[in-house]
Order: structure tokens, then C-alpha cells, then sequence
């Protein structure tokens, strides 16, 4: 009996399809061992689907030569020779001999540290800097509106650091889905966040931020290599809640939205 429902089921079974092999432009975004998506590193994928889209591109499409693209996140470790760096920056806490790439091709990086890492390696890179989710508001402000009664302050951890933030009021998951997370930040006051993403969203919408340090999980460097590549001179951390809470918001960036929207590799598809 047994057998005979497995035979019936394996003829219910749609046949699985031959998909033959193409060439397309592969997106590298950064995943959790654990399965879930971290909001900044999962907003890759939303910005740059979106970016090809405004020329009617898509990444699962045919093109001439198959690439690979980096955008967002502390992710060129993961670089290999031929990729495509657009807005990616060096994470200060991996080793330099996790860096195993000898070629790239550069369109942006996310700020001046990356890039003279990179031009010590010998690789060329244009001044061009910037996380390419400071185009969020660009791209995606009008799906956005602020909820009516705004949240005075709300904390953004970084994914290391949920934990440190039990108890708090007011707390954004990085867990949450990307859209859920930019929901939020511009529904509030103020952002007071020890993730990178969480720094960059308000600054993408206006909203006043503060950087809180709660922990050495973190390296300082991709949040002074985002800051200077914003246009901010200045940095100051705050390393404790009634700290942020006291302290003065980072002075507004200044970044050159143009040129970072600008330097987005297009091409790809020719």
C-alpha cells in the first residue's frame, strides 16, 4: 500500500525543469549563519534591484559577460579578482590576509579609508564615496510616509548587540525587515543606534542620530571611514543610553549624493 502511494505521488509530481545556464549580474549581500536577514545587508538587494530598474535592467536577465556585484556593507573580504565594488567598504575587525583579491573593479567605496586601503593594495579607486543607502530617500521616499504620533528616541542595535538592548523602549530589531526598519527611523525623533545602517537610514531621511558604542564587538573603523565618505569632519560616540540621550545628534552629513547615484555600473548590462 505503502509503495503503491509513493508511485501515485511520484506521478503527481510536476517534472523539475532544465534550467540551461546564462549569464547574469550575481549580487553579493552578506547573510547571517543563522538564516536570518540583517536589515542593512538585506537592503542591498531592495537598492540595487531598484537602481537597474530606473534603466529598465534586471539582475536575473542575460548579459554579455557574467559579473559580480558588492554594494552594501563592511563586505570586501568576500571580494574576489573581476568583482565589482560599488559603495563596499573594509571591515577594520577581519585580517588583511582574508583580503585575497589582486584586481577590482571600482566604481565606489564608502569612504576614504576604504579607499586608501585599497590603493595600498594597488588598486585604482575614484573619489567617489558614499553607502549607496544614503540613495534610499531618492529611491524609495515616496513608499515612506512618518507615522502621526512620532517616537521621541528609539535605539538601533547592531546585529552583535540585540542582547545589550533587553529592557530598552523603543528598540529597532536589525531582524526586522529592511522596510519595517526604515518605517520605523523615520517615524521617530531621534535614532540612537550602535549599527551602521540604523546611522546611515536616518541620515538617508533627515533624521537626527547618535552614535552609542556599548560594546568592542565592532571595530571603529567602518563608522570613521562612513563618516568621513558623508562629509562629517567630526565623530562623536557616545558609550553609554543617558550618554546618547544627553548628547548632542552628529551634525548633518554632507554627502555627494550625484556622483554616488552616478557611479552605479549600469554597464554591466551592455
Amino acid at each position: 500500500m505503502v509503495a503503491t502511494l509513493r508511485a501515485v505521488r511520484r506521478k503527481l509530481r510536476p517534472k523539475r525543469e532544465v534550467v540551461p545556464p546564462y549569464n547574469g549580474v550575481e549580487l553579493f549581500y552578506w547573510r547571517p549563519w543563522d538564516g536570518r536577514h540583517n536589515f542593512g545587508d538585506h537592503l542591498s538587494n531592495a537598492l540595487v534591484v531598484k537602481m537597474a530598474a530606473t534603466n529598465n535592467l534586471f539582475l536575473d536577465e542575460v548579459v554579455p559577460n557574467p559579473r559580480r556585484l558588492l554594494a552594501l556593507g563592511s563586505i570586501l573580504h568576500f571580494a574576489a579578482d573581476g568583482d565589482v565594488i560599488w559603495g563596499s567598504g573594509f571591515n577594520g575587525s577581519v585580517a588583511v590576509s582574508e583580503h585575497r583579491y589582486t584586481t577590482l573593479d571600482v566604481r565606489a567605496v564608502r569612504g576614504p579609508l576604504t579607499r586608501d586601503f585599497l590603493e595600498r593594495r594597488g588598486i585604482s579607486v575614484p573619489a567617489v564615496y558614499g553607502d549607496p543607502a544614503l540613495l534610499t530617500k531618492r529611491l524609495l521616499g515616496d513608499r515612506f510616509k512618518p507615522l502621526p504620533n512620532r517616537t521621541p528616541v528609539a535605539f538601533v542595535p547592531n546585529f552583535q548587540e540585540v542582547g545589550m538592548m533587553d529592557g530598552w523602549e523603543n528598540v529597532i530589531s536589525p531582524f526586522l525587515p529592511w522596510s519595517h526598519v526604515i518605517q520605523r527611523i523615520i517615524s521617530s525623533e531621534l535614532i540612537i543606534s550602535s549599527s551602521l545602517h540604523g546611522l546611515i537610514l536616518a541620515d538617508a531621511f533627515g533624521i537626527p542620530c547618535t552614535y552609542l558604542r556599548i560594546s568592542e564587538k565592532e571595530g571603529m573603523f567602518k563608522y570613521e571611514d562612513y563618516a568621513l565618505g558623508a562629509g562629517r569632519q567630526e565623530f562623536k560616540v557616545a558609550t553609554s543610553r543617558e550618554a546618547a540621550i544627553k548628547a548632542s545628534p552628529l551634525a548633518p552629513p554632507q554627502p555627494n549624493l550625484d556622483a554616488l547615484y552616478n557611479s552605479f555600473p549600469w554597464d554591466l548590462w551592455d
